[in-house]
Formats: structure tokens, sequence, C-alpha cells
């Protein structure tokens, strides 16, 4: 790589991790480097080492020298702890940047040594020196400057700044000093030029600074995007990160377009006058090598005293097995337990479950509430044993191989569920035993993605809102969360070409369209901002500085690695994942409530999972609003039709209702089979037998991953590692891979006596199976969840439901969901109580109460002080009584207004009116007394007892209207709790309704355009007035039992219905849905005002219509189930249309006719079945 005249190496590099100010991506950034024929390149992002690793790994594989290095942010010469500002003129666009907070410098790391000195200033920087940027100082550089190049850096170095305002001297010495820091050899005077002014004015002093201190040139190039053609893309993200648009002369911009990836050529042309500058950046990238070696790095568990991590992981687990097995441990259990003991240990993992184990343990003991495992895990008899899991993984059908192979050696991975409020503890905990600086949580990269760099580049080009909301509608719906990309949207070779077909015409018919798109191609998918993993943690057997890179949060101080979680796991650190569940929160209240308010101990870890018969009813009966995974409405109705009996039911519900299965129907056969509904077919007749055990409890369905490695293992004599493997190749679809694979299956089978029609059948059955059956050990960890909050709703319904409300207290949508089921149920929500409330829901006999905390201007310090007040001094007696005896920083006027709007005072017999209207004079009063009690001024002729005989006396007055009294506690509480402005309707409203305002905003299947019919109360009437065309439009809000929704009235339809539309009107709305990424609208169609005379007592029978063409015998079984699940008194008729003649049959069964009837009704027969 000698002094060749013809190329050059790019020392100056911003890449995408120099968030939001560099533009180029790793991959095309190194690819074009390699084009160019240069024989190495550097990355240098601005004040951090986020892509070192990513960097290293691209150039290394596309055969190009990386050379590791970071534009660090230095300390104007104080302190890095010192946070002055400093001025070395009258500041100015030429004084030191950031105002005076630093200076810019370059360090390139020489060696793998000088590499690690890098991690370590940069994590200093950031732990020490943070002031608006993560800054080092000479004491850091003077320690870890071994095996590092350094230049005097760019405009926004110290050496430049000092020539530009005239101080040479300074300068001089500045130079001289970095120099003696780094060694002469090691100190380059940086030039560049790109054609700007704040360039051209130092370039002499630099040159002239160089020949006095003996100091080598070196040219470099600002690079901060790959191509010139993408400096566009680069303004536009710059304008991101700005807030500006592209028109704005004010913005964050670069005066010149020369900032990519210049041709050696360019570079020699532009520095002709000093050769020897470009010549050095060859000599420098000559002497760079550096290196990332992967270590043992698990962290190191302490043993006791003789003992290794191998030896005491064998006691610990024999231990636990006797521990879960009082009656003796079965044979199958200890051949399990010591095949996989011997697996752990020869992998070198023991460490790893004993360090687990451990932090599992201390959480439980501190009353944390731990899940049952999750993931694959849960297939490991050993982390049964020592308490990591709570499922017999023998009992369950789970493999351990599809935990850990020993055909395939990866690290294990185990992700722990805590309770959401607690996880916080138990990662202190694991910090404080394993040292602060050998844990740390892990950072992860935002990129800019399809939806939004549309958005962006409209709002950055100054475009209106609509051309980006027009071109994010076009796209094809996102499967799984994930969106297609802007580049697979023009690739016809890209599997969801066709899907994009309408966003494409939109480009060809709009110009501003395509040029909106052309901009967010260039900034898509590039690193918008960092963020913390929110469950993973990097564990280390050494301090991890010494590994990685790290930085501190600024907010919190919390640590978090530089790198990402892949280049962590490669180098041999340990991923943990400690994830906080909200539903073991949940699981926790309603436990203490039960105890609470029956005494009564429920231990979940004891239940038996297949014998509750009120929970399987519960789960048949499809009531799962609030049960952990069950909750939406399509799975309630699979419930329905499945019928769960045992606990394999609830595992397998969770493993379909997925798209993969759900797209073979996987689900509708599992649940007609279980039922008798549907013949059981095998595979092949040859395979009936054999795999009856296998696949007996899915009634011959494939569900499981562990079925087509257990499948394998039967017929064709593979291990379970072997049929690991062949269960990943088959979900990759490599064909290379799947014919080696095919070729053994087939030999196995064959040599198992089998025909070569039976292989190929079953082969073809499992390949599409394997990429959607799922791991079974995670369907029924997270199934043991299930069944317990199933359990808690259907036994203890009161308490559970509380500790579900007081979980979505910050979501009204969800509080209004889940106080409507908790009305469905038959439990009474109660309105908060000075005597009787928490200070969030609780649980009194079968009731549930209202928390003082979720009434508005009521904080949780309130809450304490009343309840304090209530145990040390008794109950209160009176709205007087109360003010008495709390303190003074409860007697607050809007405190006290808050708790009487929300009817906190009822039990006391005055109305709210009278409260609201005496409540100030009252709170007046009482503070002046309680400040005169504080100083000891107590009147001797008893002002006490004047207080209590003249202001006790609360007059007698009306109460509030319906209307008024229901909008004040809605308004205190966010919802209607003692009565609600529809009750009584809900027949005559679900009549019209097609679907609830709550069933359309958290449905999956709600589609744009899709036509509704919803029916509820009009809260709220705007009339306006558009700017652009001058038209009179309207937005009314509808409220039904379970929400709200926002609804437009535009153009015909607003003149025809205005004159109608006021508040407090019951209303039935047809509309159509307008989906947009902030949620959905309705635009109104028409509307009625609906008959609601009919009183409820009195039900007349049901009368169904049904054209006679789909009475076919399914639908009629179907209704007949239906019908079956809602006895009652009233008779039901069905009428049969057929052109315009009809028949009308009476049926057998009785109905109680209900809000609930008619939603099953109208899914099962349209919505206009209901004559």
């Amino acid at each position: 790589m000698g002094k060749d005249n013809d190329s050059f190496v790019h020392l100056h590099v911003h890449s995408e991790y120099s968030m939001l100010d560099g533009a180029a991506r790793v991959k095309p950034l190194v690819n074009a480097a390699v084009e160019a024929g240069m024989p190495a390149i550097a990355i240098t992002d601005h004040g951090n080492m986020f892509g070192a690793y990513d960097f290293w790994n691209a150039a290394t594989d596309a055969g190009i020298k990386p050379i590791i290095g970071t534009e660090a942010y230095l300390t104007p010469g104080t302190h890095r702890t010192d946070k002055t500002r400093i001025r070395w003129n009258n500041g100015g666009d030429d004084d030191v940047s950031g105002g005076g907070a630093y200076t810019h410098m370059t360090l390139l790391s020489s060696s793998t040594e000088g590499m690690h000195n890098l991690f370590k200033m940069s994590s200093l920087a950031s732990l020490e020196g943070y002031y608006f940027k993560p800054r080092m100082d000479r004491e850091l550089l003077n320690t870890y400057g071994k095996g590092l190049i350094a230049t005097t850096g760019c405009p926004g170095g110290e050496i430049q700044t000092r020539l530009r305002i005239g101080q040479y001297d300074e300068a001089r010495a500045a130079a001289a000093e970095f120099r003696d820091i780094f060694g002469k050899e090691n100190f380059f005077v940086e030039i560049m030029d790109h054609g700007l002014d704040i360039e051209r004015r130092v370039v002499t002093d630099l040159i002239k600074l160089s020949k006095d201190l003996g100091l080598p040139l070196v040219a470099t190039n600002d690079l901060h995007y790959t191509h010139a053609h993408d400096a566009d893309a680069h303004a536009a993200l710059l304008c991101v990160q700005s807030g500006s648009t592209l028109d704005d002369p004010n913005r964050f911009k670069f005066e010149s377009n020369e900032f990519y990836l210049k041709s050696a050529a360019e570079m020699r042309r532009l520095f002709a006058d000093y050769p020897e500058a470009c010549d050095n950046t060859l000599l420098i990238a000559e002497r760079c090598e550096t290196s990332f070696e992967k270590r043992d790095l698990m962290p190191r568990f302490p043993v006791p005293e003789g003992e290794t991590e191998a030896t005491w992981f064998e006691k610990e687990v024999a231990a636990g097995l006797a521990r879960r097995f009082p009656n003796g441990v079965s044979e199958a259990h200890k051949a399990q337990a010591k095949y996989e003991v011997d697996v752990i240990i020869q992998m070198g993992f023991p460490g790893y479950f004993l360090v687990v184990a451990d932090f599992i343990a201390w959480a439980r003991q501190q009353g944390i509430r731990v899940g049952p495992g999750r993931g694959s895990a849960a297939g490991s008899l050993a982390s049964y044993a020592m308490g990591i899991t709570e499922l017999d993984p023998l009992h369950h059908g789970l493999i351990f191989e599809r935990f850990l192979n020993p055909e395939r050696v990866s690290m294990p991975d185990v992700d722990v569920d805590f309770d959401d409020r607690r996880r916080g503890e138990v990662i202190r905990y694991v910090t404080e035993k394993y040292g602060s600086d050998r844990v740390a949580q892990i950072v992860t990269y935002g990129t800019i993605k399809a939806k939004q760099a549309l958005k962006d580049s409209s709002r950055v080009l100054g475009m209106p809102y609509s051309v980006g909301e027009k071109l994010t509608k076009a796209m094809p719906p996102s499967i799984m969360g994930k969106d297609i990309t802007l580049t697979e949207i023009m690739d016809p070779q890209a599997p969801r070409y066709k899907e994009a077909a309408d966003f494409r015409s939109v480009l060809e018919s709009d110009v501003d369209a395509q040029t909106v798109f052309n901009t967010a191609q260039g900034i898509e998918n590039l690193k918008r901002q960092w963020g913390v993993h929110a469950a993973g943690v990097i564990m280390s057997a050494e301090p991890l500085m010494d590994v990685i890179p790290i930085m501190k949060r600024e907010d919190d101080g919390a640590i978090i690695t530089q790198f990402d979680q892949p280049p962590c796991e490669s180098l041999g650190l340990l991923k943990m994942d400690f994830l906080g569940l909200r539903n073991l929160t949940v699981i926790q209240d309603a436990l203490v409530n039960i105890q609470n308010n029956r005494g009564i101990t429920v231990e979940p870890e004891l239940l038996d999972l297949d014998s509750d018969p009120a929970t399987y009813e519960l789960l048949s009966r499809g009531d799962t609003l609030g049960v952990f995974q069950l909750d939406g409405g399509p799975m309630r109705a699979l419930l329905r039709q499945l019928k769960p009996t045992n606990f394999e039911d609830i595992s397998a519900v969770i493993a379909l209702y997925r798209p993969g299965p759900m797209g073979m129907n996987s689900h509708t056969n599992y649940a007609l089979r279980k039922n008798g509904l549907q013949e059981i077919e095998p595979i092949h007749p040859e395979l009936e037998e054999p795999l009856s055990e296998i696949l007996g409890t899915t009634y011959g369905l494939i569900v499981y991953q562990e079925q087509v490695m257990a499948v394998a293992q039967k017929v064709a004599g593979f291990t379970l590692g072997q049929a690991d493997v062949l269960r990943r190749a088959m979900g990759k679809k490599k064909k290379s891979e799947l014919d080696k694979q095919f070729a053994d299956f087939e030999a196995g089978m064959l040599a198992n006596g089998y025909s070569a029609p039976a292989v190929k059948i079953l082969w073809d059955t499992l390949m599409p199976f394997a990429d959607y059956a799922f791991n079974k050990a995670h369907s029924a960890g997270y199934g043991v969840l299930s069944y317990w909050t199933a359990y808690l709703k259907a036994n203890f319904p009161a308490e559970y439901m509380a500790a579900l409300l007081t979980s979505v207290g910050d979501s009204k949508d969800k509080l209004g969901i889940y106080l409507s089921e908790c009305r469905r149920m038959g439990l009474n929500v109660l309105a908060p109580d000075v005597n009787e409330s928490d200070g969030v829901f609780s649980a009194v006999g079968q009731d549930i109460r209202f928390g003082m905390g979720a009434i508005r201007n009521v904080g949780f310090g309130v809450v304490e002080h009343i309840k304090s007040a209530r145990a040390e001094k008794g109950r209160f007696d009176s709205f007087h009584d109360f003010l008495k005896k709390v303190p003074v920083q409860v007697a607050n006027k809007k405190t006290l207004e808050s708790l009487i709007k929300a009817g906190a005072f009822d039990a006391m017999g005055n109305t709210r009116r009278a409260l609201v209207e005496i409540h100030e004079d009252a709170v007046e009063s009482a503070v002046s007394l309680k400040r005169n009690e504080a100083l000891g001024q107590v009147d001797l002729f008893g002002d006490m007892f004047e207080f209590a005989e003249e202001h006790s006396q609360v007059p007698d007055r009306p109460e509030f209207t319906k209307r008024d009294k229901l909008a004040f506690e809605r308004e205190m509480l966010g919802l209607y709790v003692s009565d609600h402005p529809l009750a009584g309707l809900e027949l005559q409203l679900a009549k019209h309704a097609t679907v609830t305002i709550n069933d359309l905003t958290t449905s999956d299947t709600t589609m744009d355009g899709d036509i509704v019919v919803l029916a509820g109360l009009v809260t709220e009437v705007q009339r306006r007035i558009a700017k652009k065309s001058g038209n009179a439009y309207g937005i009314i809000k509808l409220e039904d039992f379970g929400g709200e929704m926002d609804i437009m009235l535009l153009g015909r339809t607003y003149q025809e219905f205005a004159p109608m539309l006021e508040t407090d009107l019951v209303l039935a709305v047809k509309g159509r849905v307008n989906v947009r990424d902030d949620g959905l609208n309705i635009q109104a169609m028409s509307m009625f005002v609906p008959d609601v005379g009919a009183v409820i007592g009195e039900q007349g029978p049901l009368n169904l219509v049904l054209p006679e063409v789909r009475a076919t015998s399914s639908t009629i079984g179907e209704l007949s189930e239906v019908l079956k699940r809602h006895p009652g008194q009233s008779e039901v008729r069905l009428r049969l249309t057929r052109g315009a003649t009809a028949r009308i049959f009476e049926l057998p069964a009785r109905v109680n006719v209900s809000s609930d009837l008619y939603g099953e009704l109208k899914s099962l027969l349209g919505p206009g079945c209901l004559g």
C-alpha cells in the first residue's frame, strides 16, 4: 500500500451514526470506497463510537481496511467536569463552538490497544465530561493517548479557532502540547477545502504552523454523505433535525455541496500544492491495524468454597428437583436432568443458569411477582428445577433442544418477566451484585421508517400536510407491524410490489408527490436518534469500559452501551432481558385485593392448570376481556367456537391466533375437530399410528415447532439437535440447505420402512408449518399467565377487575371498556368515598370502589393525607368533620371541589350542589383555624366551638340535574360512574349500530373506507368554516357506552343535517371510516334520531330476518349455539326472505335480549338481521 501517487484514504468520515447530521449509510459508504479502489477508510462520528463495530465488520467483509476513530469534542482547556463557558474572543461565530463549551479534534486508533483507549475516553467523556456534548479533556488525552493518531481537526478545532481570531502564538502552543501528548509522529495538521471562507482564512497559518513545529500535513474531506447527489438528502436530514423547511433562509445548512466521498483524483487535484498531505493519508492507513475478538465474558457467579460453577450447578439442579417433586423424582425426569446438566456444562453455560436463578430467587424473596417463563427456556427441566420457569417440560411436551442445541452452539436466552413497577429493583440488585461497572442497559437506534420519511419530506419541502397524508394512505397495509419500504415499492422483484400499484399511480399523477417520494428515499432508514432497549441489560465479567464504549443518559444517569445488541453479543457479552409486564402487576394487585377483601391467600404458582371448571366456563363463553392474551374481539369469538376444556387448548389458541396459521385456517379446523365437527384425517395412512402420540393432543394438526422436531425424530431417526437444525432450515427456505436436509430426512424414513409417497406427503405438510408453527414453550408459558388471569376473573371478579382498572387508570378509553365490562358482569362500580376509598380501585365485598387518586386535581399525596387522618382520628362524620380532621395540605378549594363533584361526600347525606355552594367559605374558615392552631393561638373563648356550631350547617339544596351531575362526574373522573346518560337505551342503540365505538377503534380489521353505523349521545357540536374554500362544515363528538368518536359532516351532508345537531341528542350516524396514522375518524353520510320510546321491561319477541340463500345448515347451527348462550323469556321468530315473499318460523329457543346478543347476531347474520 506504498506511496501510490494516484490513491487516497478518507480519514474524516461521518456515517449515519452522527445522528441527523451524517447521511452516509455504512454499507454503501464502504462499497463506494471499494469501487473507488481505496485501500482503507475511516469512521469519525461526532462525539460517539456507535458505529465502530458495524463499520469494522462491513469494511472487513468488503475487503477494505477499517480505521476506527471519532471526531471528539474537547473542552476548551478546562477540566472535563468544569462547566464554565470559555471565550477566547468576544464570542461570535469565530469563537469556541457550542457557545464556549467545546472544540473538535479528529482521533484515529492505530492499534487495537489504541481503539480500546478511544472507547475509554469516549465513555468517560460522556460519564464525566458531558456539557451540551460528551467532552474529553487534556487529562484523558494524557492518560489514554497511547496507540492514537490525532490531528488539529476541522474549523471547530482548538488550533483553527485560535488561528481564526488571530492568536497564532496560542495556536502554536496548543499544537506543541498535543504533539507532546501523542508523540511527534502521531500528530498531524489537518487541512480541508470545501470552498468555504472559514477554511481559506486559516490555511496559510496552518501551513506555517506545520513548518514551525515540523508537523506533517494530512488532507481530509469532511464527509457527511457518500455521493455528490446525496447532498439534497443530507440537506433534508438537517431540516428534520432542526425542524425547519428547505426554503427557510435561516435554516441550519452546509454552505457547499462538497461533503461527499471524493475520488483520489479529485482530492489530489484539490491539494495539488501539498501532495504530501494526500500521501500521508496512505501512510496513516498503513500504520492502523485494529481488530475485535470474541471472548468469554459471561459474568462469574460467586459459588461456595471448593465448588466450581459446574459442580454447584449440578447440585442446585438436584436440590431443585427434590423440591419440585416431594413425592420422589421419576426416572424420566432424572434421566432428562442428567442429560441437560451434561450438555449445559459441556457448552460452558452453568454460570448463566446460576446467575438467572439467583436474581429470580431474590425477586421472589422481595415479594416481586415473577412470570412463569416465556420463550424456549421453558423447554428446559434444569430451568424448572432451579425456579427459572414454572412449567414441567416433560408434562407439557416441551423440548430442551429448542432452547439449547448441542449441535449449534449459541448463547442461551432467557427472557424474564417482572411486575412492571418493580423491574428496576431487580436490575439494581444485579448491578450491585456484579458491579456497576459491569452492567449496562442497551442502546437502540431509531431509524426514519418509510411513512415517517414521507411525512418528514413533505414538511421539509414546505408542502401541505395533505400531500404526505395522501402518500402514506396509498401505502399497502403493514404486515405484522412491518411496512413495505420505499425501495420495495419501486422494485418489480420485491414480493409486495403488486400491492403498491395504488401508490405508484399517485406518484405518476402528482408531481408534488413524486418530489416528496424522491426526498423521502434519500432519508429513509437513516438513524434518527438513539434510545434505550425496553428490557435488555448487558452483563460482563470485566469492566464494560475495557470491552466496549459506554455512555450516560443525562436525564436519569442510566449507564448505556454505545454498541447495540448484536455487536455486544458478538463480543461475548451476556444480554439479559428484564421485562416489565403490566399483567403481573395486575395479578399482584388482585392477590392483595383478595387478601384485604376476603382474607384468603391465593398462590397462582400452586394452581392446577386443568382443574377449575369456573375458569374453563368463562373461557368457553369468551368472557375474556382483560384476560392476558385473550382480550381481543376475534380471539373471544374463537374461544366461543373452540370451548377450551384443558390447558392444552389455551396454549393452542395462543399459538393459532396469528396470521400464518389463520391464513391456513388452522384455528377453525382445531375448533371443529375438538368439538367433533370435523373428521381427523391422518397425513398419510402409514403415518397414522406412529404420529398419533405427537399430534394427538392437537387433533392431528401441526401447531407447534416442537411437533415438527418430534416428528423428524420419530419417523426419520433424527436426533432432537438435528431436528432443530431441520426446523430452522425449513423456516429460512434456503434451497441448497433444504435439499441437503430432505436427502437425510428421506433416507431416514425409507430406512425405517416408510414408502416414498409417505415421505413426500409428510415433507410437503411440514414445510409450510415450520414457518408458521409456534414455539410451544412460549405459548405454554404465556398460557399459564392467561390461565392465572382467567382464574382470578372467574373466581374473584371484583378483586381482579379492581386491579385491572387500576392498571389502565391513565387510559380513558381502556377504563371505559373495562367499566362497561364490570356493568355487564353485574359488578357495581361505586363512586369514590372519603371514608372508603383507597388511592386506587379497590374491591369492597362484591363491588368495586373508585380510587380517590383517579380524581382530577387530587394527587396521591393528598390521598395519603386523607387516609392517615382517617386512620388516626376515625371516620369522617360530615363534610365539616372531614375539614376538621384532615391536615392543611388537603384543605384546598380546588381539591375539595373535585372531591365533591366526583361524589366522594355522597354518603354523608348532603347533595353535591349544596357542598359546592359552601365549600369555599368552609375551606377558608378551616384553613385559618388550622394556621392559628399551628401558632398556638387558640382563643380562650372557644372559637373552636363557634366554628363547629356556626359553620357546620350545610344548606338544603336540590341536587344538580342528572345531566349536570354526570357532566361534573365525567369531568372529574374521565367517565360516568353513578349512572350513564344513555342508561336504559342499550338495546335500542344496539339495534341500530353495526359496531360499537370501542370495537371500531381497537379492531385490527377496520379498513379505510368501511361503512359503519354508530349510535350514541352527541356530547359536543362544533360548527366551522374551512379556511381555504370558505365552506361550512361541522364536527360532532358521539359517545356510546364504551368510548367516543369525532364525526365530520362536510358539504351537502352538513347542509342537510346541521339544523338538527345539538348536544345531548341521541343519534344514529351512518358514515365512512377514515383511517389516519394518528387514529381514525368518521365522515358522516346520513343520520337519524332513533326511536328510543320502547320500555325495556316489556320485551316483545325477537324478530330475525335472513335471506333464504344464506340459511345453510352450518349458519342455522351456529345461530342455535348463539341463542343457547343467552337463555331467557323472549320468543324468537326467524323470517326467511326470498325476493318479495317471506316465511316466518318460530324457533324453539327462548332468549334474554341484550346488546351482547345483538352484537353476536349481527356478526353472524349481518348488520340488517334485526327485523
